[in-house]
């Protein structure tokens, strides 16, 4: 039996800073780890210790793939000199909408062009996932953590993986071939969008993964959405999908129970604007749903 669950965690849309990826930072992960760490040792009755040595987190940073390239282009069209700031939000929507259209899958399929954005920001997962798993074990429970466009971004990975495709540097094991994914926590989320691209909306990824679904424990795993109906960004997700099953290949899987969850996050400045969409990481209703969905996987993996 695995002794960690092992907890991916994506950035979305804008310029992210090198401390997300630090642990030595207070603002590493965005500062959602000792929240969370208290939530899951709340809930398990545990010490504080014990839910630091469970829980193994790993940053998924690619906002070094897009960082340059968005400089050069920034300074090169003169933005501070040509149009106006706007309280600094020019500077967030640049960032944001670049990585959005850089990242576009390309032409002739997703896996066709190893050096477009898409394929270079999933090889940078795919290298984060082995440093994940050589800490917390080829076999532990794998969890995504994903904000904003980078809950998006997770989604295509593990419907890739799921759809047999993924990286050239994903190693063969059942953590980095996806097959022990068990729970997906999202908040901010812009997938809405991104299901934009397909008919009917396209299909979802399964959750928890077929090859944990087909061991049948006693719980699988589960799908948490949330959402602040000030972030303008960030959306429920449930309602995309009206099937009953998609198909994958040659077999059927049932749609994921996904659960929206709306919250209020955020402080007296950002709670009631669009400003709350950075505000998810350290809420305690945010940390203590995912701190106790945590508990209850680490009870049935």
């Amino acid at each position: 039996m695995a002794d960690k669950l092992a907890i991916a965690v994506i950035h979305g849309i804008g310029k992210t800073v090198p401390e997300f990826a630090d642990p030595r930072h207070e603002n590493y992960l965005s500062g959602l780890v000792p929240p969370l760490r208290q939530a899951f040792a709340k809930h398990l009755n545990i010490s504080l210790e014990e839910s630091a040595h469970i829980l193994e987190f790993q940053p998924l940073y690619w906002a070094p793939v897009l960082q340059k390239r968005q400089d050069i282009l920034f300074n090169r069209l003169d933005i501070d000199e040509t149009v106006s700031s706007s309280f600094g939000m020019r500077d967030f929507i640049f960032h944001a909408m670049a990585d959005a259209v850089a990242y576009q899958p390309p032409v002739g399929g997703a896996h066709s062009n190893p050096s477009s954005i898409y394929c270079q920001i999933h090889a940078t997962i795919a290298a984060s996932l082995s440093a994940l798993a050589d800490r917390a074990g080829t076999d532990a429970p794998l969890c995504f953590i994903g904000h904003s466009m980078g809950s998006a971004v997770a989604s295509n990975y593990i419907w890739d993986l799921q759809a047999g495709h993924g990286p050239t540097n994903r190693r063969d094991n059942p953590l980095e071939r996806g097959d022990t994914f068990r729970c997906f926590y999202t908040f901010g989320s812009q997938i809405p969008f991104w299901s934009l691209r397909y008919e009917d909306f396209g299909s979802p990824i399964q959750v928890p993964a077929p090859a944990v679904r087909d061991r049948a424990p006693s719980w699988g795993g589960e799908w948490l959405n949330f959402y602040d109906r000030d972030d303008l960004l960030g959306y429920p997700i449930a309602k995309i999908y009206g099937s009953e099953t998609y198909r994958m290949g040659d077999r059927d899987y049932p749609r994921p129970a996904i659960r929206d969850i709306p919250v209020d996050v955020g402080n007296m400045l950002t709670k009631w604007n669009t400003l709350s969409h950075n505000a998810y990481w350290r809420d305690a209703v945010v940390t203590d749903a995912i701190g106790q969905s945590l508990a209850r996987l680490w009870k049935n993996r």
